[in-house]
Formats: C-alpha cells, sequence, structure tokens
C-alpha cells in the first residue's frame, strides 16, 4: 500500500504553509513593532500579539508536528517526554491565538460602543496585561494536554515514541476535560466574536446615520465625515479579522461537534470521509495563522507600502553589495 493521499498532501501543505507563515508574520511583528502604520498604540500591541501567537502556531504544529513526522524521526524530538511537550505547546498556542483574537474583539467593542469605558481600558497597558493574562490562563488551562500520551517502546531506559493512554478513551475525567476544552476553544470564542461584532455593528450604524444627519451639507448633501471614515477602517479591520477567524474554524467546530455526538473513536481507512474531513478541517484551522497579515494589507495602506519596503530591503541591500564588490 502506497503512502495515503491525504497525508501526503497534508505533508506538503505544512511545509508550504510553514515557510510562508513564518515569512509573513515575522515581517508582520517587525513592521507593527516600528508603529509607522498610523495605528494607536492600544490596537497595535493586540495585533503583534496575535502575530507572535500566529508565528508560535506555525512552529508548534507544521514544524513540530507534521514536519518532525516526516523529516526528523529518530531525532530527540521522538523521545516520550519531548513529544508530550510538544503537543502541550500545540494546544496552549493555539488556545492562546483563539483567544488573543476574541481580546482584540472585545477591545475595539468597548473602544467603540463604551465610551466611559474607552479611556480606561483602552490603553496600551491594558492590552499588554490582558494580552499576558491570557498567555498564562491558556497554558494553565492545557497542562492536561501533556499527560495524554505514554510511551510506544523504552531503548537504554529512553522512553520513546508517544501513543494515547487507553484512559483517553474510557475515563469520564477524559471526556469532560475534553468536551471543556473544545466549549472553551473555540465554541465560546465563536460565540463572544459573533457578539461583539452585532453589537460593535449596530452601534456604529446607529452613530453613523445621528452623524450624516448632523454633517449634511444646506441642500441635503452628504459631505465626508473623518469621524465616520475611520470607524469604517475600523470595523473592517475589525470585521475582517474575526470572520477569517470564523470561516476558517467552521470546518473544524462542525465536526467536533458531530465526532463527540457520533463517538467517532478509529477510521476504517485512509480513505474514510470522516478522516479526510478531519485533517481539511485541521488544515484550515492552520491557515488562520497566516491570514491576518493579508487582511492588513488589503486595509491598511500604510501597512502595504511598509510590507513592500520591508520585503524589497534585502534585495536592495544585495544589489549595494554586488555594485560595491564590482567597483572593487
Amino acid at each position: 500500500m502506497g503512502y495515503p493521499v491525504i497525508y501526503l498532501i497534508e505533508d506538503i501543505y505544512s511545509i508550504f504553509l510553514a515557510a510562508v507563515g513564518i515569512s509573513v508574520n515575522l515581517i508582520t511583528i517587525v513592521i507593527l513593532s516600528r508603529e509607522l502604520c498610523g495605528l494607536s498604540k492600544c490596537i497595535n500591541r493586540y495585533l503583534v500579539g496575535m502575530a507572535v501567537a500566529d508565528l508560535l502556531v506555525i512552529i508548534t504544529d507544521p514544524i513540530l508536528t507534521h514536519i518532525r513526522r516526516v523529516f526528523l524521526q529518530d531525532t530527540f524530538l521522538h523521545i516520550t517526554p519531548v513529544c508530550c511537550l510538544t503537543t502541550f505547546l500545540r494546544f496552549a498556542t493555539t488556545v492562546i491565538s483563539v483567544w488573543f483574537t476574541v481580546a482584540f474583539t472585545f477591545d475595539r467593542f468597548i473602544a467603540i460602543c463604551c465610551k466611559k469605558l474607552k479611556a480606561k481600558y483602552c490603553t496600551e497597558q491594558t492590552a499588554t496585561v490582558v494580552l499576558a493574562a491570557v498567555s498564562v490562563l491558556s497554558c494553565f488551562e492545557c497542562v492536561p494536554w501533556y499527560f495524554i500520551y505514554e510511551s510506544k517502546q523504552i531503548i537504554d531506559n529512553v522512553p520513546w515514541s508517544c501513543v494515547l493512554i487507553q484512559s483517553f478513551f474510557t475515563s469520564s475525567a477524559w471526556t469532560v476535560f475534553e468536551l471543556f476544552h473544545r466549549i472553551l476553544t473555540p465554541l465560546l470564542p465563536f460565540f463572544l466574536i459573533l457578539l461583539f461584532n452585532a453589537l460593535t455593528a449596530r452601534s456604529i450604524l446607529a452613530a453613523s446615520k445621528v452623524r450624516r444627519i448632523l454633517t449634511s451639507g444646506v441642500n441635503g448633501e452628504n459631505r465626508k465625515d473623518p469621524e465616520i471614515e475611520n470607524r469604517k477602517k475600523s470595523i473592517g479591520l475589525l470585521f475582517s479579522i474575526s470572520g477569517s477567524f470564523i470561516l476558517l474554524w467552521l470546518t473544524q467546530v462542525a465536526y467536533n461537534i458531530y465526532r463527540r455526538i457520533a463517538d467517532v473513536r478509529y477510521y476504517y481507512s485512509t480513505s474514510d470521509p470522516r478522516l479526510i474531513t478531519e485533517r481539511t478541517a485541521a488544515m484550515l484551522q492552520l491557515l488562520s495563522s497566516c491570514t491576518n497579515t493579508c487582511i492588513y494589507a488589503v486595509s491598511q495602506k500604510k501597512f502595504r507600502e511598509e510590507f513592500k519596503n520591508t520585503v524589497k530591503y534585502p534585495l536592495n541591500l544585495f544589489i549595494i553589495l554586488v555594485k560595491s564588490k564590482k567597483q572593487h
């Protein structure tokens, strides 16, 4: 039997995603850290945090999970404690990435809908505290994932490889924990993001209608209102980020619900539609760690300019070095 097609596709996809994801997220972190995109310090802090979280997801999932399995066999990464650690990190970074998106959505909700709280909450210091708290709580919640594996074999007193412990399928404690985890990420974030976006959109539409009436010309002609334009840009960025997250996670959420209801514990073959659905959902979920850069580029003119300059910089530097060597 040859190598299963679905796994071959996933391996190629993981290599491509790792190369693209690391590149775009590193560039995004550099650009946003320079604070030249005209964004507030608060928004900038959240976007940098989200880019860092997405970068860590790319490192811990495609690289330390899929690429390790294909290209790094018989290395220390397959020692059982290391394997357990990478599993914990994979879950923790994913949870952090998801809840950073929720935190950003909530911050924009406060900024637009709660004017009295905006001055106190929507600050760089608060953003730092929120991101730190989310990171710590997410890591704490994911600690049990470290213990779902046991060693497959012991060689020279060193435990190698990871296999799921039998109690993971039979213990009610593990069932409750997995259900809690799936509700916490991403079912609850789905609900919160949709709720905050709906409330934010309603507030913006109501405020924009009032401002259009107040700023209309004598002859009834509407003038351009800078405040409304800024709100449109802000809501465009917010809805693009949260909308992309929801679309790319939707298949994963739907399949997890189905898997729990149907009590799916194994697959009949590598061509089982359920297995193909599961792996496709995982690939779409990982793609969400690369989309924010595209969203920034489409919605933020200054970000596009800085992105072009950052990408061109190594090429320009190389050209200068080549010319200097020719002159000597």
